[in-house]
């Protein structure tokens, strides 16, 4: 063999050989697929690049590249995109950075008390490409019993999938890997425990990325605390809670969420961010904006909010919240009082003296009125719907949801004119108290009978309680039908994979 076709052959053995290394890292390659293209985002890598790049080229802020972690939105980016841009592009300063912990949370699958991780992938993969995950950082997570890996928890999640593109433009260029963490629902203690366990990844070369929407308002969302000024309102209640976040105040942000009520979605990545923040840290508004401005309605609308964190990553502090109380049942004598409460209250504010709290109609809430609960009041007339309105989310005393909803079911729900004194008399009063709502996977997981529901698709959302379905007559397919119209939305909008639904139970109980 003469030395010229030695080293071709050379070559040759040289090619294949990396040829089959090629391969064999391609046989160990697992993605998570992308989820959300093609309905959350467009499936389009030139039309989804381009839309992402202009939200980022149109933010405004300074580059302060001691930045460790940012609050950012994730409703679909014709709302939250630009909001969510100015996050991610401040974010993008950091000039150290080899790994992004992004912190979502579960919508739809329940998962108490635990936390969920792709353990089998390797990488994760968009219309934009595919970024590497940091298996070493999550298989050591891993070993903690909090953590597990539940599949079903990132199909269709957007808490979580809605900030990787965005991360995938404004990092172009950029070696980094990531790691994609979804809460399940936790309490003070596992958010403890999750701050202690994620805070050993922030090395100075990590940055955390926090999902969350803040205030959803109107009726689709059952939480309307005032009804003018909404514009102003939404901003002033944000702000209280933003404040509590600048100023790292775990204890304070989570008692102003239960105080007001203020329906913010991420509020367990951002107890475990609140956790995990080192001491002598900065923090600053970066951007905030509603659908509510960007639709020009205002009847539903939902809050964003960019915060950017500065001064380095650290380890959490040691701070536990007090454990929550057990829960009291309503004994027949609380439901009797509820009941006498709520038309009291009707009959004084037909006198034109609206009472403020139980105590102004004479009663002093047990336990289990002072109970933080969801429900509503529901009015009839001669066996026909006259009203009803409530509130689904635990955020305050049960007590105080029957006399202020008790009111608004005979004088403010649109669908009927206010209750006059002549009807008052043939009224019939009825109290939903409800446990609180979980997300499910599937349509297919609500029980008609058992369960209250709770429909969102692009924006729009409505609630039935649990004796609608029987009351009618209805099948599950009917009462999702009526709930689809409910909200707005084509009768088979149920059926839309994209669809999410929370369901919870109810103590009925009426005079």
């Amino acid at each position: 063999m003469n030395k010229s076709v030695g080293i071709v052959l050379g070559l040759l053995w040289v090619v294949v050989a990396c040829a089959r290394e090629e391969k064999v890292a391609d046989m160990n390659k697992t993605c998570m697929e992308s989820t959300l293209a093609g309905a959350w985002y467009d499936a389009n890598p030139s039309r989804l690049k381009a839309e992402l790049e202009g939200y980022l080229r149109k933010a405004e802020g300074d580059a302060d590249p001691s930045i460790f972690a940012v609050i950012v939105p994730h409703a679909g980016y014709a709302y939250s995109g630009p909001c969510a841009a100015v996050g991610m592009k401040a974010l993008a300063a950091r000039k150290e950075l080899r790994r992004v912990v992004v912190l979502g949370f579960s919508h739809r699958i329940s998962l108490p008390g635990r936390i969920s991780l792709p353990a089998r992938e390797t990488h994760y993969r968009s219309p934009l490409g595919e970024t590497p995950l940091d298996t070493e950082a999550i298989a050591e997570l891993m070993k903690n019993p909090l953590f597990t890996d539940a599949p079903a928890t990132r199909r269709g999640e957007n808490s979580v999938e809605m900030q990787l593109p965005l991360l995938q433009v404004a990092l172009e260029g950029r070696e980094w890997k990531l790691v994609p963490v979804t809460l399940g629902q936790l309490d003070g203690d596992t958010r403890q425990e999750a701050a202690e366990a994620l805070g050993g990844l922030m090395d100075g070369q990590t940055a955390l990325v926090v999902s969350s929407d803040f205030t959803h308002y109107g009726p689709n969302f059952g939480y309307v605390p005032f009804r003018t000024n909404v514009e102003a309102n939404l901003r002033r209640l944000d702000g209280g809670a933003v404040a509590k976040i600048l100023a790292g105040d775990a204890d304070g942000f989570a008692a102003y969420c239960d105080e007001t009520g203020a329906t913010i979605c991420g509020q367990d990545p951002v107890g475990v961010l609140l956790r995990m923040l080192p001491r002598g840290f900065r923090a600053r508004e970066l951007a905030y904006d509603t659908s509510g401005r960007n639709t020009g309605d205002f009847e539903n609308s939902v809050s964003y909010a960019s915060i950017g964190f500065y001064g380095g990553g650290g380890a959490p502090a040691k701070k536990r919240e007090a454990e929550k109380p057990k829960k009291a049942e309503l004994s027949a004598a609380d439901k009797k009082a509820l009941l006498k409460m709520a038309r009291k209250a009707i009959e004084q504010a037909l006198k034109g003296d609206k009472p403020s709290d139980p105590e102004d109609l004479g009663v002093e809430p047990t336990p289990a009125m002072k109970q933080k609960m969801g429900g509503f009041v529901t009015l009839t007339l001669g066996g026909e719907l006259r009203g009803c309105i409530g509130e689904i989310f635990p955020r305050r005393a049960l007590a105080d949801v029957v006399l202020d909803h008790a009111i608004d079911a005979a004088f403010n729900d649109p669908r009927f004119p206010p209750l006059t004194a002549k009807e008052f008399p043939e009224i019939h009063i009825e109290i939903s108290a409800l446990t609180p709502p979980v997300p499910v996977a599937s349509y297919q997981d609500i029980e008609i009978g058992k369960h209250g529901m709770f429909i969102e698709l692009r924006g729009r959302s409505a609630v039935f309680l649990p004796q609608v379905a029987p009351e009618q007559g209805w099948d599950l397919a009917t009462t999702l039908t009526h709930l689809s119209y409910k909200a707005g939305l084509p009768g088979d909008a149920w059926r839309d994979p994209r669809a999410t639904f929370t369901v919870f139970e109810a103590v009925i109980f009426h005079e």
